[in-house]
């Protein structure tokens, strides 16, 4: 399990984190992943770089509840959950949700909800840097 909930620096590789995924079990039937991506805009403001910081082990801590709670609640075979910390740039990978079931609904179903519930719940902090100023970013679900 160690490498099923990561905060990390550097870049992941959606191919290898579904691939990781896939050799739990050959129970799996579906797959659902979320890739959040970073934007180059938020609003009418340009954004050159997003910043991420986190409580790490509070938020790690808080993400592998996520994890075993989505198993649970929707009786997945395993999860993944990546998150960078530090600087990303327009077009960098931010986050990555993957969730593996034996049918689709229950896949798709889990990764919604815990997209959801990282952004609410996990202490990580965005700051948006920009030609007009840099602004932290609020959560919102």
């Amino acid at each position: 399990m160690p490498d099923t909930v990561r905060l990390q620096q550097e870049d992941f590789s959606l191919d290898e984190e579904i691939a990781a995924l896939r050799a739990v079990s050959n129970r799996i039937g579906g797959i659902a992943a979320f890739l959040g991506c970073a934007r180059d805009f938020s609003g009418e403001r340009e954004v050159s770089e997003i910043r991420f910081d986190a409580y790490e082990a509070m938020a790690l801590a808080e993400l592998q509840s996520l994890r075993a709670q989505a198993i649970s609640r929707f009786g997945l075979v395993d999860a993944r959950l990546v998150h960078r910390l530090g600087a990303v740039h327009a077009g960098d990978n931010i986050v990555l949700i993957a969730t593996a079931a034996e049918h689709r609904a229950p896949a798709l179903d889990a990764c919604h909800w815990l997209i959801d519930e990282l952004k609410a719940r996990a202490p990580i902090w965005k700051k948006e840097i920009s030609p007009q100023g840099d602004a932290w970013v609020t959560p919102h679900p």
